[in-house]
């Protein structure tokens, strides 16, 4: 009886620190993002995040022809990284973010984690970005 105890209890530990891997660690997805940054700014209560928020403009609309922009919330990790965007608000910036299942108070309030930036360019718009 005592190995079935165990057992059991070793399989309930094995799949408790599975979904915690899955949910909080796992990247689910990587990639590129650009827009024009809107803000990027310190907060927290206890942990203290880096947040921001970029506005992507793009043909999404089911009318002809029509714009539609998209906001894209973020947090950020390395103090080197957020110092560059914030001191790059309202041009268009190209993101380098991993995306995860579920946030970590430490890690920030957003799923979307920018871990490096790929190009910061004055101009506003799609059409600034360098062809």
């Amino acid at each position: 009886m005592k190995k079935i105890v165990t057992w059991i209890t070793i399989v309930i530990v094995a799949v408790i620190v599975g979904f915690f891997y899955f949910r909080f660690f796992f990247v689910y997805g990587q990639g590129v993002s650009a827009g024009e940054l809107n803000y990027v700014v310190k907060s927290g209560y206890l942990f203290k995040t880096y947040e921001g928020k970029m506005i992507q403009v793009g043909f999404g609309s089911k009318m002809a022809g029509a714009l539609q922009s998209h906001e894209f919330n973020f947090s950020v990790v390395g103090d080197s990284v957020a110092q560059q965007l914030m001191l790059s608000g309202s041009k268009t910036v190209e993101l380098h973010y991993k995306e995860y299942f579920g946030g970590l108070p430490w890690r920030g309030d957003s799923r979307f984690v920018v871990d490096s930036i790929i190009a910061i360019n004055a101009g506003t718009g799609p059409s600034s970005f360098p062809k």
